[in-house]
């Protein structure tokens, strides 16, 4: 079942080529990512833990990621997770993202897809698409939720409409097959159009496939 996952690998911030060198009054957070992006790592962490001890969700979310990575001199799981269940309370949506996948991978211990589930839940109310994404994976495949066709077509919808090639997948199958929502191959046909545009590979052998399947319909409605 695809879904983006190593979140936990991507996460830290994009910076652009200016930010490499930047100049004196660019912000501490960015002189910190710009450390770090260079290789400098211990000037990177120093700067991220006095702007975390502050309450930066920024710093906070990056030094997790740091722990995480095994970057620090005394890499922690648990303090990533403190450091991420803050920067998560100040609304900061990776980090819910990055919770969730540490409780699906088991990293603290134990692989727990209920909490992993709301994480997710939280980072899709948000407006995340890799949230959306594995929410509606969850409902699909009854991993740490309930099996729920509806709710796995409504947040594949989400993530679909957000611009997620698997979704879009996804949820043309749903359509085509009427689970979890009316069979429609005319919507099939649009959301299979539309992964096919954005590089799906199977997407276009389903597109033909469809075309058949609709004018082969069209001409029993015709001769009835």
């Amino acid at each position: 079942m695809p879904r983006r996952s190593a979140l936990l690998l991507l996460l830290l911030p994009f910076w652009s080529a200016s930010a490499l060198s930047q100049p004196p009054q660019a912000a501490p957070v960015d002189r910190a990512i710009a450390a770090y992006a260079e290789g400098r790592l211990p000037e990177a962490a120093k700067a991220f833990q006095q702007l975390a001890a502050r309450g930066n969700a920024l710093a906070r979310y990056n030094l997790a990621m740091m722990h995480l990575r095994d970057e620090l001199p005394r890499p922690s799981v648990r303090t990533a997770r403190q450091l991420l269940e803050q920067a998560a309370a100040q609304g900061f949506v990776r980090a819910e993202l990055a919770l969730g996948e540490l409780h699906e991978q088991g990293r603290l211990g134990r692989v727990d897809l209920v909490l992993a589930q709301r994480w997710f839940m939280r980072a899709a109310e948000h407006g995340s698409v890799d949230g959306q994404l594995a929410v509606g994976t969850a409902f699909f495949l009854g991993r740490g939720a309930p099996r729920d066709m509806a709710q796995a077509a409504r947040w594949f919808r989400e993530a679909a409409t957000g611009g997620d090639v698997g979704a879009q997948y996804l949820l043309a199958s749903l359509y085509e097959q009427g689970d979890g929502v009316p069979r429609d191959l005319r919507l099939a046909r649009y959301w299979y159009d539309m992964a096919a545009r954005n590089g799906d590979e199977a997407a276009p052998f389903k597109l033909k496939e469809l075309d058949a399947r609709i004018e082969s319909e069209r001409q029993l409605q015709d001769g009835a």
